[in-house]
């Protein structure tokens, strides 16, 4: 009975050497839980301010100069604690907790981080925690050894985490900017950055030059295989929707055509047909488009620009909240053209990048999924 009590005292995952059951502690036996509190009387500085939601201002003095912490909301946001780096100073509406000598930060946080706050809730409206249910709650604890190793473990793999968010940030920021750059502006003819070897005017077109609606019939919505477009440029994907009328006509789809949501234009819902749902089809609602002298993938990257879809969708007929950009309305709106292979490298170039952004936010999944597992098998 000891032996299997013992047991429950261990993780299923564990570094070499460490082989005795856990402790079971209080919160408040291992960190010093303290109240953060106003700081306006203070004046501007080079010691961070933090609220629930994080950095918030600078000011001249700090609650803790050298002793880090793990912030945990008093109100609002009481499930994200997350670490305080020393110089710091908290609102009245986070907590700090400093670890006692034995505990190691790093440990702590991740002990933090596996409490259900939420459950600890002592209000019936905006969610509050007391310092008495953070000093209360129970956690089991390993010695100072094994603490040190967990915590820097968890404290790599946040590093990395960091890194890729870091990364996919900056690629998201720089794809924006290039958005802007490689396409004329304000009237002009011609590109902020262009590709060497390019120095003819854009030309000022229709979409109709371009782009003809596909209306092939298909199934009814008993049977068709459905697709549908996700807002702000996400693209083309299948719907799963098995059930459907017998009275709605839908119209087959293939790759490479441009489509988009009559009712959700403003919401840029614009994509390219993928070749794995080729043979798909939409109603009258997602019409889709073959194109004559257009790469779909241009007539993409200018869709999704504010300068594209919300001013000439804005300036069309009808209500806001409930506005369809019919297809004879999108393919009147005036468009900004170089030739087809300047299309194709601004096509190349930005789809590299989209690339790049997908390979980190992937990167980023899989290291958020390890640590919530780790979090799980590494504490008991």
């Amino acid at each position: 009975m000891v032996e299997q009590h013992e047991k429950a005292l261990v993780p299923e995952i564990r570094f070499a050497g460490f082989t005795d059951p856990w402790e079971q502690r209080k919160l408040g036996e291992v960190a010093n839980v303290c109240s953060g509190r106003d700081y306006k009387h203070l004046a501007e500085g080079p010691i961070p301010v933090y609220g629930t939601g994080g950095y918030m201002t600078s000011v001249s003095k700090a609650l803790s100069y050298d002793e880090d912490a793990i912030g945990i909301g008093r109100k609002g946001t009481i499930d994200k604690p997350y670490r305080l780096q020393a110089p710091f100073w908290t609102v009245d509406t986070l907590f700090y907790a400093i670890p006692e000598a034995s505990s190691d930060i790093n440990f702590l946080l991740c002990s933090f981080l596996n409490v259900d706050w939420k459950s600890k809730d002592e209000s019936t409206g905006l969610p509050s925690l007391s310092k008495r249910a953070i000093n209360e709650t129970e956690v089991l604890v390993p010695d100072n050894g094994e603490q040190r190793q967990i915590g820097a473990f968890f404290d790599r793999l946040d590093s990395l985490i960091t890194l890729h968010q870091r990364k996919y940030d900056k690629l998201c920021v720089l794809k924006k900017s290039m958005l802007d750059k490689m396409f004329p502006k304000g009237g002009s003819l011609y590109p902020e950055i262009r590709f060497a070897g390019f120095t003819d005017p854009w030309e000022q077109r229709k979409v109709r030059d371009f782009l003809s609606e596909s209306r092939v019939k298909g199934n009814t919505g008993l049977n068709s295989r459905k697709l549908t477009v996700k807002l702000w440029g996400k693209g083309v994907i299948e719907k799963n929707d098995f059930g459907g009328s017998e009275h709605t006509q839908y119209f087959i789809r293939h790759k490479g055509q441009f489509i988009y949501s009559k009712l959700d234009f403003l919401n840029s819902a614009f994509g390219v047909i993928p070749e794995k749902l080729d043979g798909y089809e939409s109603t009258a609602d997602l019409p889709a488009f073959d194109l004559v002298e257009m790469n779909p993938h241009f007539m993409f990257f200018t869709a999704v620009q504010e300068g594209f879809y919300l001013k000439h969708g804005s300036a069309a007929d009808g209500s806001r909240k409930a506005k369809r950009i019919h297809v004879n309305t999108f393919l009147e709106m005036p468009i900004m053209v170089p030739t087809v292979a300047e299309q194709d490298l601004i096509v190349e170039y930005l789809q590299s990048l989209d690339c790049l952004i997908t390979l980190h936010q992937r990167k980023l999944e899989l290291l958020r999924n390890i640590k919530k597992s780790m979090l799980d098998k590494m504490f008991v």
